[in-house]
């Protein structure tokens, strides 16, 4: 089994990923158009002890300001910026007590990051952010921007220190308790393949039979008679699109075959998607009642394209690799969970 620097899901490895969320954040930082950062008169107070050791206020600002730059950006509401910012504050609180955790016990166990270790990360932070914004991207424009930011170089090389550290920690400590299976790859594909099918635009071809307002069961079971007999016709081999546009009362679709035009699958109702993911393309389903809006429609669907994923056995290495970095994540949330049972902490925020 590779080593946990090795670890790639679908080209990206562990110790990678964890540097791209660097990367990507300062990215997508360099293209934002100079957010003040707002200012306060600041009260010192603890928000939290770790052991003997607390954590200020001020420490959480300062963590806090690259999070508070991107939340200002996106709103002015003074309200929807106090909300996002105190959920902010909680989530890395938490973060920080989890990083003096790690901290611990990388004092225990003498790992320690080098000087040339955090060089080697800046130039790869630059190397990522200039092929994501496709123009040339140097170390000295990344710290430049961290000033922009309103971050120091030291707190940045501060973070860049956690990152690495926290990688060690995870090969030395949580790696170990970690096994992969075949069975283990089968289920990460079987996930990927659903995420695959949400994401793919898909065209459903729906003949859709409304129903009148306050119908009588009587009634309602007349035109569900109607919808399983056109059903059965288009499975007998009559053309679709004919019947679409003979007995539809989807007016604008039936000059398209019912179609809309690829949708996202996760934009379909979920009775339609559940009827998607049974069918083939070009097979009939069954009439299925769903409610648009106020109205009441049975739908007959012809899906013609679902999300086309390659057979496990062309990806059960990136299967593989992708299952062992999830287990990876659940057995560091787990050895942080046990790591707190055994130190005292008080959350004062």
């Amino acid at each position: 089994m590779p080593g946990a620097s090795d670890v790639n899901v679908m080209g990206i490895g562990w110790k990678r990923l964890r540097r791209t969320r660097l990367a990507l954040a300062l990215g997508a930082a360099m293209l934002m158009c100079g957010a003040p950062v707002a200012h306060a008169t600041i009260v010192e107070r603890v928000v939290a002890v770790i052991g003997e050791r607390p954590v200020l206020w001020t420490d959480l600002l300062r963590r806090a300001i690259a999070g508070r730059v991107q939340i200002r950006t996106q709103t002015r509401d003074p309200n929807v910026i106090s909300v996002q910012e105190q959920e902010m504050y909680k989530e890395l609180l938490d973060r920080m007590i989890d990083d003096r955790l790690e901290e611990q016990q990388a004092d225990r166990a003498h790992v320690t990051v080098t000087p040339e270790e955090i060089d080697r990360a800046l130039a790869n932070i630059a190397g990522q952010a200039q092929a994501q914004q496709g123009r040339p991207v140097t170390v000295s424009d990344v710290l430049s921007e961290v000033h922009r930011r309103g971050l120091t170089e030291q707190d940045f090389h501060e973070e860049i220190r956690r990152q690495i550290l926290e990688g060690k920690l995870i090969e030395l400590r949580v790696r170990p308790r970690v096994r992969v299976t075949e069975q283990d790859a089968r289920s990460t594909y079987a996930h990927w393949v659903d995420e695959m099918k949400d994401q793919e635009p898909m065209d459903v071809r729906i003949l859709a039979l409304r129903l009148l307002p306050q119908s009588s069961k009587q009634q309602l079971q007349a035109r569900m008679t109607v919808a399983e007999e056109l059903a059965r016709r288009a499975r007998a081999g009559e053309d679709f699109c004919q019947l679409v546009t003979q007995y539809s009362d989807d007016v604008p679709t039936r000059t398209t075959c019912g179609s809309h035009g690829p949708q996202p699958f996760a934009t379909l109702l979920p009775a339609i998607q559940d009827a998607v993911r049974s069918l083939n393309p070009g097979e009939v389903s069954n009439p299925i009642p769903v409610q648009i809006g106020q109205e009441q429609v049975i739908v007959v669907l012809m899906p013609m394209g679902q999300a086309r994923v390659p057979p496990f056995t062309e990806v059960k290495d990136e299967m593989t690799q992708k299952a062992l970095l999830e287990g990876l994540e659940r057995a560091r949330k787990q050895w942080l969970q046990e790591l707190r049972r055994n130190v005292y902490v008080d959350v004062r925020l």
